[in-house]
């Protein structure tokens, strides 16, 4: 029990992350390297409404998550966009991005290790296990973010130009798609998402100016695995790798530490055999 409530914890985490990096990348080929930082500003600004200010916990989860997206936006806008032709340097620019955003929460909350109040308070026990309602309610607004952004992609104008845009971008051209606007809108998302996971989890981590270096790992490992720009590979690789880190925890001794190498291990296995991920595309010119 406590291997399916961690691995569905931390695969959805996982899985919300690799979702809004594939998207980005796939429409733009933009690598975010600041993505798991924008999930982990987002987890200070909840503590910081919630816990300093006093807000509701949900009102500041809706500030919190509009606010990273905002930001997001700008960086696109000043960023991101003057260089988007320089996947290298963008690359350093996002690197130094997360730096920054880094050194600036270090500065404003010191390197202390910090909590947000649970939502819901409350557990109930199966198999002699805990499974706390936070949990519960966290699992569920990551299924509801997930059902909404496929709605989004599958079933929108907006997703089809997105869907459209990641399939070929000259073809996208053609047919008259303003890329660097779609680029703009994905980033947006993709920030928003990364938001929205530091939002849900929050309650459930501990902060640190250094949370967002992990997950930025686990999540490069989630989109190599499951294929580069593949939404649908992102999420099952995300539960792959989540599970394998909540079974090496509970049943190895001091599997904690073991966690990380254990999950990176299995992605080199798979792209031994598969190079391209789990769902990636090969196409004959990179052959």
């Amino acid at each position: 029990m406590n291997i399916i409530i961690s691995g569905l914890i931390m695969g959805s985490m996982l899985a919300l992350l690799g979702i809004g990096f594939s998207l980005i990348f796939g429409v733009a080929r933009i690598v975010n390297i600041a993505h798991t930082a924008f999930y982990m500003l987002a987890a200070y600004f909840i503590y910081q409404l919630s816990i300093k200010l006093g807000l509701n916990p949900i009102l500041g989860m809706l500030i919190a998550v509009t606010t990273v997206t905002l930001l997001g936006l700008l960086v696109y806008k000043f960023l991101i966009d003057p260089i988007r032709e320089h996947e290298g340097a963008v690359l350093i620019a996002t690197i130094a991005l997360a730096m920054v955003f880094q050194e600036g929460v270090l500065l404003s909350f010191t390197g202390d290790y910090l909590t947000v109040d649970f939502l819901i308070d409350g557990f109930f026990t199966i198999g002699g296990v805990k499974v706390f309602y936070q949990q519960l309610l966290t699992f569920g607004m990551v299924l509801l973010a997930m059902a909404v952004l496929w709605f989004l992609l599958m079933k929108t104008k907006l997703g089809l130009a997105i869907r459209s845009m990641a399939e070929d971008r000259e073809i996208a051209n053609l047919m008259g798609m303003n890329e660097s606007r779609l680029a703009m809108i994905t980033l947006g998302i993709s920030v928003a998402l990364a938001g929205f996971t530091g939002a849900v989890l929050a309650p459930l981590t501990v902060l640190n100016p250094y949370m967002w270096m992990e997950p930025l790992i686990m999540m490069m490992a989630v989109v190599v695995l499951g294929g580069l720009g593949s939404i649908k590979g992102s999420v099952v690789a995300a539960f792959i790798l989540g599970f394998a880190e909540a079974a090496v925890v509970f049943l190895i001794p001091q599997g904690a530490f073991l966690k990380g190498s254990v999950a990176l291990t299995i992605m080199i296995l798979v792209l031994l055999m598969r190079p391209e991920g789990l769902f990636g595309i090969v196409f004959e010119e990179e052959r």
